[in-house]
C-alpha cells in the first residue's frame, strides 16, 4: 500500500467534501490520479476490478463545490480487499481461533488524495470508511496495510489513527530497479488483538523472571550437592531441577518480547 505526501496547493474555493463508492464512470480519473501519485504502475485489470467491485471495495472523495462541472469527479480514493485470516501474511500478529476458517481481514491496497486537496482530513476520512466497513463484518478481525519506509507523512497518519506498527519488512518494494523497506501497520476490530497484549506481556515477563530465578537456584543447588558434605544426606532431601517446561517458557518469553 502506498500513499504519497505532496505539498497542498491553495484552493480558489471552499471545498465541500462528499464520500461515495467508486463507479465505472470514475475509471479514467482513477487511473490518472494513481499515475500522478504512485511510483508503481498498476495493471488495467486492477482498475477494472476496482470500478466494477470485483473482489475490491472502494470509496471515493468528491468536492461538491468544485467548479466547471467537476463536482462529482474523484479527488481522493481508497481501495481494499478481503483476505482470509488463515491465508494472510500477518497471521503471527493475530490472536484468533484458527479452527474458524471464516475469520477475515481487510487489506488496504491504495490510498491517495489529489495534490490540491491535501491536509484537509480527506485521507483520514477515507480510512475511517474502511474501518467502519471492517467493523460491520462480524468475521473481520483487523485492517492492515504496508507503507514504504520513507513515507513519513503516511506513517505519522496511521500512528495518529491508532494503527500499530508491528514490523519492518526489508526490501518489500522493488521500484525503478531499487529495493525499499516497508512497515506493516495493523488496526484491530471486533475483538481482534495482538497475540501478546501489554498486560499479557507484563505477565509473561514476570513468569520468565520467576522461571529464570528457579533455574539459577537449581544450578546453585546442584553445585552445592556436588560438594562434599560434613553431614549425612536425608532420604527426604530433594533438589530443585530445571524442567523442560521452564526452559520452554523462558525461550518463548524472549521471542514474545520482540512481537
Amino acid at each position: 500500500m502506498l500513499d504519497c505526501a505532496m505539498q497542498n496547493l491553495k484552493l480558489s474555493h471552499n471545498p465541500l467534501i462528499h464520500y461515495r463508492p467508486i463507479r465505472t464512470s470514475d475509471l479514467e480519473v482513477l487511473q490518472k490520479i494513481h499515475g500522478d501519485l504512485f511510483p508503481i504502475r498498476y495493471e488495467s485489470e486492477f482498475f477494472q476490478n476496482v470500478v466494477n467491485g470485483r473482489g475490491i471495495v472502494s470509496w471515493g472523495a468528491v468536492d461538491r463545490n468544485r467548479p466547471n462541472g467537476q463536482n462529482d469527479e474523484l479527488i481522493g480514493f481508497v481501495t481494499a480487499r478481503t483476505v482470509l485470516a488463515k491465508d494472510s501474511d500477518i497471521e503471527d500478529f493475530l490472536r484468533y481461533d484458527s479452527s474458524r476458517s471464516e475469520q477475515t481481514l481487510i487489506y488496504i491496497l491504495t490510498l491517495g488524495v489529489a495534490d490540491s486537496y491535501r491536509n484537509l482530513g480527506i485521507a483520514s476520512s477515507l480510512i475511517h470508511e474502511v474501518i467502519k466497513y471492517a467493523s460491520n463484518i462480524p468475521t473481520c478481525r483487523a485492517v492492515y496495510l504496508h507503507v514504504i519506509s520513507y513515507n513519513n507523512p503516511a506513517i505519522y497518519l496511521y500512528k495518529k489513527m491508532y494503527f500499530q506498527c508491528v514490523k519492518r519488512l526489508p526490501a518489500f518494494y522493488f521500484i525503478n530497479g531499487q529495493h525499499y523497506d516497508a512497515y506493516l501497520f495493523i488496526y484491530y476490530v471486533n475483538g481482534g488483538r495482538s497475540p501478546c497484549s501489554p498486560l499479557e506481556l507484563v505477565k509473561l515477563l514476570v513468569t520468565c523472571a520467576k522461571s529464570g530465578f528457579k533455574t539459577m537456584a537449581a544450578k546453585l543447588w546442584t553445585k552445592e550437592e556436588r560438594k562434599p558434605s560434613k553431614w549425612p544426606k536425608s532420604k527426604e532431601s530433594g533438589s530443585l531441577l530445571p524442567t523442560k517446561h521452564n526452559r520452554r517458557m523462558s525461550t518463548e518469553g524472549a521471542v514474545s518480547q520482540f512481537v
